[in-house]
């Protein structure tokens, strides 16, 4: 089953970073990495340093460096 895609935003403590639609989302928690697709179940892990990319419905890969963060996947 197709899902829509994720809608992304990277923020700093200042500014937005990135934003836009993801396909695929892969960070590295305290736990191991993780990978997150359209239609994950909701989730809230804690990030240490690492890249985190973002993979965008066209293929596009978008790496941001993160310094103990957290990725929040919401009830949709």
């Amino acid at each position: 089953m197709d899902r829509a895609p994720l809608r992304v935003k990277v923020v700093a403590a200042d500014r937005e970073v990135w934003s836009g639609e993801a396909v695929n989302i892969i960070a590295r928690t305290t736990e191991g990495d993780i990978g997150i697709l359209p239609g994950h179940e909701p989730i809230l892990a804690a990030l240490v340093p690492c890249a985190v990319t973002i993979i965008t419905a066209d293929g596009a890969h978008h790496v941001n460096a993160t310094y103990y963060n957290d990725v929040r996947v919401p009830v949709s």
